[in-house]
């Protein structure tokens, strides 16, 4: 199982995310031989008191897995140990207390983000899945600095939820490597609304961490009341996702579920799906990329797409607000491509033409979509080919440390851009620009 090469891994996050939901959720992908090995790597890493167990679970009749992390003995709650600089649910459930008063124990013992590199230095992973473990804790970091309006030095964990947390985050990273797919795409995410307590008083859901994660990744509330996407969890995925889709076309091997604790009319679970491209395994090639799932079918040889529609209508009286909402309701819903023009309309008005490209399977659900959220009387629509390279992703070291690549190949050309996410964590963490990043990567690669 941990050669799974050309290999599509799809999130489904409809129920929000949290660290042991998505570390549950990969570890039913492994074989029962994968899951001993895991499971006895875990608690042989060298994280101080940390006990880790997968236990089976249901929820809403369905079955899964709930992955268990005892800290000295004693699973540790989020009600038990909220941050003190640091806003930290790490599992999807309502936030008690536990029989032992942890205010007593553990009020003055906090850790700094050095101690947690510390603490993941020491464990006996790879050295790739200690990198990815700190830069996921660098990503919450910097997310709750903004938030606290402090310097990431100054961000202080609960040192009994920061060993916890550390439990999930490694996990994750170790179970990636393990499962190695080569694309990662989830779900938009779901988070839930309304209010949560922490330390600091009653904030709003998302919480302001998780807020602050969120920027550039497609997400909604839903219709539950409660905290569904946890900081962890939106870390994690914001580290490792590379397009956010719903049900991506592929063909499906093997299907994993992880349970949270909180009790839902809905299963209450991340579900993780490994399989292939439908249309790319017999060609030996990776998952398909954002251009190719554009043409909704499989590229032929010269690299001519096809099969998607175009939509288009002139719009001069909706408001900036509601065109960017009409625009986010039909990309979440699978619109290839969202995007406006300004024009001058009839009498000089401004406006603009909103331009929908979606696969033509899916056409009648977005011009539904968008009747429904513009002011429209009228929708132009056109069939559209598209030529496009093939691509792929793959992971480089580089002098700064891993960073993803794009490659993409055809019509006698090759292009290779470094992806976004990856130089902003590094320009985040070593406090250079961008363009300094890709000098030096690119020079020294």
């Amino acid at each position: 199982m941990d050669e799974m090469n050309g290999k599509i891994l799809y999130i489904d996050c409809g129920m929000g995310a949290a660290g042991d939901m998505l570390s549950a959720a990969l570890y039913e992908l492994l074989d029962d031989e994968g899951r001993k090995k895991y499971i006895e790597e875990m608690n042989s890493a060298g994280i101080e008191g940390v006990t880790v167990t997968a236990k089976p679970d249901t929820k809403a009749g369905i079955a899964g897995t709930h992955m268990s992390v005892m800290i000295n003995g004693e699973e540790e709650l989020p009600g038990d140990h909220h941050h003190h600089d640091h806003h930290h649910h790490d599992h999807d459930h309502d936030h008690h207390h536990h029989h032992h008063d942890h205010d007593h124990h553990h009020h003055h013992h906090h850790a700094s983000m050095a101690d947690v590199d510390s603490t993941i230095d020491k464990t006996a992973f790879s050295d790739k899945v200690k990198a990815d473990a700190k830069a996921v804790y660098r990503l919450i970091a910097d997310a709750e600095s903004r938030a606290h309006g402090k310097e990431v030095s100054e961000i202080h964990f609960h040192e009994v939820g920061m060993k916890d947390a550390i439990a999930d985050v490694l996990g994750v990273c170790r179970l990636m490597e393990m499962v190695s797919p080569d694309k990662i795409l989830a779900s938009p995410l779901r988070t839930g609304f309304g209010e949560v307590k922490c330390a600091h008083g009653v904030v709003p859901v998302p919480a302001p961490a998780t807020a602050y994660l969120l920027e550039g990744i497609p997400s909604y509330a839903g219709d539950i009341r409660g905290e569904m996407l946890t900081p962890t969890g939106a870390a994690l995925l914001k580290y490792y996702v590379n397009d956010y889709v719903n049900s991506p076309l592929m063909i499906s091997e093997k299907v994993g579920y992880g349970c949270g604790t909180k009790e839902f009319e809905r299963a209450n679970c991340v579900r993780a799906i490994i399989g292939h491209a439908a249309e790319e395994k017999q060609k030996g090639h990776t998952a398909d990329s954002e251009e190719t799932r554009a043409c909704g079918s499989a590229k032929p040889a010269d690299g001519l797409m096809r099969g998607i529609t175009e939509l288009s209508a002139n719009i001069d009286d909706m408001t900036g607000e509601e065109l960017a909402y009409a625009s986010d309701i039909m990309r979440y819903a699978g619109a290839l491509e969202v995007f406006t023009t300004p024009v001058f309309m009839k009498k000089n008005r401004p406006g603009y033409v909103l331009t929908v490209l979606c696969r033509t399977e899916d056409e009648e659900r977005i011009r539904d979509l968008f009747f429904k959220h513009t002011s429209t009387w009228g929708i132009r629509r056109r069939d559209v080919e598209r030529y496009c390279m093939d691509t792929r992703i793959e992971t480089r070291d580089t002098s700064l440390g891993p960073v993803r690549f794009k490659t993409g190949e055809g019509f006698g050309i090759t292009k290779t851009k470094p992806e976004y996410e990856d130089l902003a964590a590094i320009a985040s963490d070593k406090n250079m620009s961008i363009r300094e990043i890709i000098d030096e990567i690119l020079g020294t690669d």
